[in-house]
């Protein structure tokens, strides 16, 4: 009870803020530069980190009590290690930056043999389809063409797991794809979210290595519910943004056909006359968003660790081509100045209600992979990668990224000839004088192999239709520095928590509740809490709340104040952006010998109607016998079958077989999740005992369906396309926060 009293007087507090609660939101100017923090780790041994204020007003850790300053390979002393050396506050990253360069290349080339991070991937073959000329913003030719389908290679993957790790791990979803242009390949290499969580590539090696297993032991493995990750996080306020969505329901998404794509950056599309757009790229599922329950990902994970790849492999097998519409967010050079955030920060976004996506073409994934192999895994993707017609912006994390990738690709696959690998070459005519090296498998014939030359041999350079880069006027002095326009780090966090629905707000306090009861040091715990508090008042109580703190902390300190004045953005939500039908979705029927073989095919007719598919789940896997005597196939026995793997299920079994199944461990286990998980249920009269053996298990109105009519069927169908029994209050976030 003094824990509640404790933190239900904080809640006061924060209903009536006292100047001191408050106190960080005051001109970053007039704040001290270092802070020294006392805290105690899990051995009990007091520690101090110092956080000091940069250029940009980010807070940065400095070495202190008696730790020794950060290095070079080489022993040079560093004096910057969170941003990378630029030209101006806001100008491109500078190739001289050792430091950067040293940093990225080693952490290129840590793993042997699968990729540092999004090494379990699942890839596939498709087209682009253009819906009309975008000549009047690009050059870029696969955009000139209404109609025009150019070849796409398509790999998903999750980031911190390794390739034997499970689909649904709680993490990013990686969503590159590689186009065959007419003008070389374009390698769009985004994720499921739109958001990063560094503003700056210099620091991506802490990232992981914070994210990945703990070196001293080598797990958690595919989480980042453990010390080290939370401990940097909670020293990166930049992060804020992307804790909120990767604790929400997008880190753990139902299928990749499922979920949304990101280009992440700003980039910039160049006309034919030199014009610049900036632009950002979004991929939209047209099968709609749609995400799994925490307690149904944990199950899955054990019941199908490969549930996403055999769920793509599956839906492409039976000719449910997934597809998602391209759009655009363009914008100019007045907007970007004037928008409230820095365009070239990837820890935001522009919402879609200030900026409009706008569709260009659909993407379509019809053809799987003939080797996984050849194609998968030795797919090379690099953000450097852009056809003329495309250009990068200054974001600092990107022009990390357009080194760190090529780097990766050389020692992953062992050479500079690894475009000459099926998968990686581009379907057009390429000309160049780069030639030998490891596994060379082609070279150019004869004695030129330079340019220019006196011989009129070989190719030339010819500037027209060709890349160039657009000239921005980017002057400055050459400083490691993190611009003031970075520096808000819980306005566009708190957007997004305001965004969802009730229910979506709470498996976010529910995700970092249960990631943060795994971090054995508390003041890391404390720490994160401080953090939440600046984003939203009780979403911090909430997690308070659950990890059992007895004292609510101060809100951490802010380089720049929260607005409040942020609305809600409804393109956010995955509840607001469901599906308008039940296509793509599995139904999952459990039936038993004599079941009602007729009513099973006036199911399956409806269910493959809708678009949607079935899987027979039986006692035992095989043949079931029908009503009518004749054997039917089942696809899974009940224990290898659970309802979690289905989007609805209904039961067709027996009286007697009811009886029997009421005794079944697997049975029970089969209905209650899809209870609990507030999935659709269809049955019949007969089957309707096995819903009433759960007590104290309430279903949701309208969550059982009976089919012995017609009209039953129907109406299962229709309400499956809401996907789950929401309640009405629960589909509503809090208007008083908004």
């Amino acid at each position: 009870m003094s824990t509640f009293r404790n933190l239900l007087s904080f809640v006061l507090l924060f209903s009536f803020p006292s100047p001191l609660l408050f106190a960080q939101n005051v001109d970053p100017s007039k704040r001290p530069l270092a802070q020294q923090t006392p805290a105690t780790n899990a051995a009990g041994k007091t520690y101090i980190f110092e956080q000091s204020r940069g250029n940009g007003g980010e807070i940065q850790q400095i070495a202190t009590g008696g730790q020794p300053a950060l290095t070079t390979q080489q022993g040079i002393p560093i004096s910057d290690n969170q941003n990378s050396l630029k030209l101006g506050d806001r100008g491109p990253t500078l190739l001289e930056d050792f430091k950067l360069r040293e940093k990225l290349f080693h952490f290129d080339h840590e793993r042997i043999p699968e990729r540092v991070v999004h090494a379990r991937g699942f890839g596939v073959h498709g087209y682009f389809e253009n819906y009309e000329s975008l000549s009047d913003v690009t050059s870029a030719d696969l955009f000139q063409r209404a109609g025009e389908k150019t070849p796409a290679f398509v790999r998903f993957s999750t980031v911190a797991g390794s390739k034997g790790s499970p689909d649904l791990a709680r993490d990013v979803r990686g969503f590159a794809v590689k186009l065959y242009t007419r003008q070389g390949n374009w390698d769009l290499v985004g994720n499921n979210i739109p958001v990063f969580f560094i503003q700056d590539a210099i620091k991506f090696p802490d990232l992981i290595h914070a994210a990945k297993p703990e070196p001293d032991r080598g797990f958690p493995q595919a989480q980042t519910a453990h010390d080290n990750f939370w401990d940097f996080i909670s020293l990166t306020p930049e992060s804020m943004h992307m804790v909120m969505w990767i604790m929400s329901d997008r880190a753990i998404p139902r299928s990749f056909r499922f979920m949304e794509g990101f280009g992440v950056h700003t980039f910039r599309l160049v006309n034919e006359d030199g014009k610049s757009t900036f632009v950002k790229f979004h991929w939209k599922p047209m099968q709609g968003l749609q995400s799994v329950t925490w307690n149904e990902a944990v199950k899955i994970n054990g019941a199908d660790p490969d549930y996403h790849r055999r769920d793509l492999w599956s839906a492409i097998e039976s000719g449910n081509h997934p597809q998602w519409e391209l759009g655009l967010q363009l914008f100019d050079d007045d907007f970007a100045d004037n928008f409230d955030f820095d365009i070239l920060d990837a820890t935001k976004i522009i919402p879609e209600e200030l900026v409009p996506v706008r569709p260009v073409g659909r993407l379509v994934l019809n053809r799987r992979v003939d080797n996984f192999f050849a194609e998968t895994e030795q797919v090379a993707f690099c953000t450097q990668n852009i056809p003329p017609g495309i250009d990068f912006s200054n974001d600092p994390l990107l022009q990390g990224r357009n080194f760190s990738y090529l780097d990766t690709q050389l020692k992953r696959l062992g050479s500079p000839n690894f475009t000459h690998l099926p998968i990686n070459a581009p379907q057009c005519p390429v000309s160049h004088f780069q030639q030998d090296g490891h596994m060379a498998m082609k070279n150019p014939k004869g004695r030129v192999n330079y340019e220019p030359n006196s011989w009129q041999v070989g190719p030339r350079a010819k500037p027209k239709k060709a890349f160039q880069s657009f000239p921005s006027d980017d002057v400055g002095t050459k400083r490691r520095i993190r611009t003031e326009t970075f520096s808000d780090h819980y306005s566009q966090a708190r957007q997004f928590y305001i965004s969802q629905t009730a229910i979506e707000q709470q498996h976010i306090a529910d995700a970092l509740v249960f990631e943060l009861s795994k971090v054995e040091t508390v003041p890391i715990r404390v720490r994160m809490v401080s953090h939440l508090v600046n984003i939203d008042k009780d979403l911090a109580v909430k997690v308070a709340l659950g990890l059992g703190l007895s004292d609510m902390p101060q809100p951490a300190e802010a380089a720049r104040p929260t607005r409040d004045d942020l609305k809600p953005s409804p393109a956010l939500s995955i509840l607001k952006n469901g599906p308008k039908s039940f296509a793509g979705r599995t139904v999952g029927i459990l039936v038993s010998d004599g079941f009602d073989v007729d009513q099973l095919q006036a199911l399956l007719k409806a269910i493959k109607d809708e678009g949607a598919s079935a899987k027979i789940v039986a006692p035992q896997v095989g043949l079931v016998k029908a009503s009518n005597d004749k054997p039917f196939k089942a696809d899974e026995k009940i224990d290898g079958g659970p309802s979690v793997l289905f989007d609805a299920v209904a039961l067709l079994v027996t009286d007697e077989a009811a009886k029997g199944l009421a005794g079944d461990i697997a049975t029970r286990d089969f209905v209650s999740d899809a209870i609990a998980h507030r999935k659709f249920i269809a049955y019949t009269a007969a089957a309707k005992s096995l819903l009433e053996m759960t007590p104290g298990l309430q279903p949701k109105q309208d969550q059982w369906v009976a089919i012995d009519q017609a009209q039953g069927i129907d109406d299962f169908i229709t309400r499956c396309r809401g996907l789950r029994v929401w309640n009405a209050d629960e589909l509503e976030s809090d208007p008083a926060k908004q």
